[in-house]
């Protein structure tokens, strides 16, 4: 992969890895922004990539700036090439329980819990993680600046992907696969046609509060 500023480097690891840490987690979430569906947060180890081959390896970079098929490929060629890929969980409930931000920074631990084996290190998009005292460096960008923070975007973006498509089949009418829990004109549309879903975020949505005080949700 080119270190030039076209794409990610593992500029972050070379530097912690000569300061004697050997394995170090790339931490990235996704879903904090949609009305609906879970938070995602990805964890993942890369070896060093200097002169490793495959032909998917430039893709792995800021989830945001890939196709569906390029993130098919890119989360393909982490999975192959990574030391350790962990996934973390914040459901709709927990988001409403217990904040947005919260429930993000709950689900970068169960992703660093899922690790085969425990990191040394955090690199994490933005800002930092408290993770069994383990040392950790946010980065503004991380996902587009180091290549682990992004290879944990990738990861993170394509599990929830799947995830907002198992919803639409559980609650279909309002599109969720499509737009992921977005807030799209369609979406809320759909929203104001059937009134909300389990999967809805009550208390984190441009709605009217009354909205989500119907008696009956879908189910």
């Amino acid at each position: 992969m080119s270190d030039g500023p076209a794409g990610p480097t593992q500029d972050e690891e070379r530097r912690l890895w000569s300061q004697g840490f050997s394995r170090i987690a790339g931490i990235d979430e996704v879903g904090r922004g949609p009305i609906a569906g879970p938070v995602v947060a990805g964890a993942v180890v890369l070896p060093d990539l200097t002169g490793a081959e495959h032909a998917d390896l430039p893709l792995v970079r800021d989830s945001k700036t890939l196709s569906a098929a390029q993130l098919a490929r890119a989360d393909a060629a982490v999975r192959e090439l990574a030391l350790g890929v962990g996934i973390g969980v914040a459901s709709s409930e927990e988001i409403d329980r217990m904040g947005i931000a919260p429930a993000t920074r709950e689900a970068m631990r169960r992703a660093a819990d899922a690790l085969p084996e425990r990191p040394d290190h955090l690199l994490i998009d933005a800002f930092p993680l408290d993770w069994h005292r383990t040392p950790c460096l946010a980065i503004i960008k991380g996902d587009a600046l180091c290549t682990a923070i992004s290879a944990a975007s990738v990861v993170a973006k394509v599990y929830r992907d799947a995830l907002m498509c198992e919803l639409d089949e559980r609650y279909p009418g309002y599109g969720l696969a499509g737009h992921k829990g977005y807030a799209s004109a369609e979406h809320l549309a759909a929203v104001g046609s059937l009134g909300p879903s389990p999967v809805h975020r009550k208390s984190f949505s441009p709605f009217k509060p009354a909205l989500f005080d119907r008696d009956a949700l879908r189910t």
